[in-house]
């Protein structure tokens, strides 16, 4: 793809996340047709995560999550593929479609913003037994896996099984694991009225973390607040313990205990896109030091990237895969990879490429923490809010309907925050659904049965 533009300065986004999306609307809004934009990301929608553990409970429905880009992006060429090669030194990224083409793209504004994957760990049987739930159809998958394995439990007189299939483990203590097994057990915990045959009892729900705390971004005394409360729920949270191993569904704890589940949702951290760390795959700076930071692209205070020889003047990186100095937390701090940054990182990419365009000069990204907000099922939830230089812890309803509130005013599209309210009310009148549809992963499967069985010979 030559970079074919008019004369207008085209800017090419990496990334159809937080960043890339914001970066991109902001940018059309400020220069409007005085430049190109192409986006590229494998998924032609952005996921708005902090919602994803509500798709998991059943309470939004999985497209309302979901802000579609060329929607959205009204003007700006949006590219369904995968970034294979950055090479800054050209202005050129490669990417690889759909359809297996081979696109070479060239800029002269360069976003990254590629977001993180999964961290895993060499723990025999996980790559194989676990699901993640940073995906929408992630979080799909593990409510109708649920709500599946209850109807089937509700079904068989083994007791082994009905074990089995009532057992369901997360690993990863953080907010997206907190909130995940939160808000499935509390769904679990309302479908239960519909099976007679099935006691809250029969349900075990496991939260494994290495650390000494879940939630790590709440105070002292809110991780213990939280704690309390799922265990109140009969979630057993075991801490300072690690994943020895999930072979044949079979969960070993370095606690010593063992038990079979059928279920094994892995949040236990994130790393930055591996091919930013990729040899051979991108010339952009990273910091390669083990830690939280490694495999993050070094970025200055302005967004820009830091080279070797001093700023990368076109080319900008923010969200989860960039290591953002947070000037309002000190010396030495970084920004936390979150929705709330994330958004706000994109924002001030887009002004500074304005401001570059137009020949002034650039500004640092900065942004006091509004505050931390966790849902723990309906009603319930947790966080600290920043107003004024004050802090306010919130627990139950009113930090429920908060955390509610703020991602309302966060999610893109006046449609999107209808939808999602829509969805809420209709629970509240009507109730969640309970029916767990897994058939969805292979939806040939019943054409492909009946294929088969008619053409067996009478």
């Amino acid at each position: 793809m030559n970079n074919t533009h008019g004369g207008k300065p085209h800017v090419l986004v990496l990334g159809g996340g937080s960043v890339g999306l914001t970066t991109a609307a902001d940018l059309r809004k400020t220069l409007g047709t005085e430049v190109a934009i192409t986006i590229v990301d494998s998924r032609p929608y952005m996921t708005y995560q902090p919602f994803l553990p509500e798709v998991g409970a059943g309470s939004i429905d999985p497209r309302n999550v979901l802000a579609p880009l060329r929607k959205i992006l009204a003007g700006t060429k949006v590219v369904t593929g995968s970034v294979t090669k950055i090479r800054s030194a050209e202005n050129v990224v490669v990417v690889d479609t759909e359809d297996d083409v081979q696109l070479e793209i060239s800029y002269d504004y360069l976003v990254v913003g590629l977001g993180a994957v999964p961290r895993l760990l060499p723990i025999p049987g996980l790559a194989e037994a676990a699901i993640g739930f940073k995906w929408v159809e992630e979080a799909v998958a593990v409510r109708d896996r649920i709500l599946a394995n209850l109807a089937e439990a509700a079904s068989t007189k083994d007791p082994k099984i009905r074990k089995r299939l009532l057992t369901f483990t997360f690993v990863g203590g953080g907010f997206a694991g907190g909130e995940a097994i939160a808000e499935t057990e509390d769904m679990v915990r309302d479908a239960l009225r519909y099976y007679p045959d099935l006691h809250a009892s029969d349900i075990r729900f496991v939260l494994i973390d290495a650390a000494p705390f879940i939630f790590p971004e709440l105070t002292e005394d809110q991780r213990a607040y939280v704690l309390n409360q799922l265990r109140e729920r009969g979630i057993e949270v075991k801490l300072e313990t690690f994943l020895n191993s999930v072979e044949d569904g079979v969960v070993k704890t370095s606690d010593g205990d063992e038990f079979e589940t059928d279920l094994l949702v892995w949040n236990a951290g994130v790393k930055p896109s591996p091919i930013l760390l990729e040899e051979g795959a991108s010339d952009l700076p990273v910091i390669t030091e083990r830690g939280p930071l490694m495999g993050k692209v070094d970025t200055l205070a302005d967004l820009r990237v830091n080279g070797a020889d001093g700023p990368i003047d076109n080319v900008f990186a923010a969200g989860d895969c960039a290591a953002v100095p947070d000037l309002a937390s000190g010396e030495g701090k970084f920004c936390p990879p979150n929705a709330q940054h994330a958004v706000r990182q994109g924002k001030r990419i887009a002004d500074n490429i304005a401001r570059s365009v137009q020949g002034r000069p650039l500004v640092d990204y900065y942004h006091k923490n509004l505050g931390t907000m966790a849902t723990l099922g309906m009603y319930k939830g947790v966080g600290r809010l920043h107003v004024a230089d004050k802090e306010f812890d919130l627990r139950g309803l009113p930090a429920w309907a908060a955390a509610r509130a703020y991602h309302v005013y966060a999610m893109p599209t006046f449609g999107r925050k209808v939808a999602v309210v829509a969805d809420w009310v209709t629970n509240m009148i009507s109730r969640r659904d309970i029916i767990g549809i897994p058939e969805q992963s292979s939806p040939r499967a019943a054409f492909e049965l009946a294929a088969n069985t008619s053409s067996k010979p009478k």
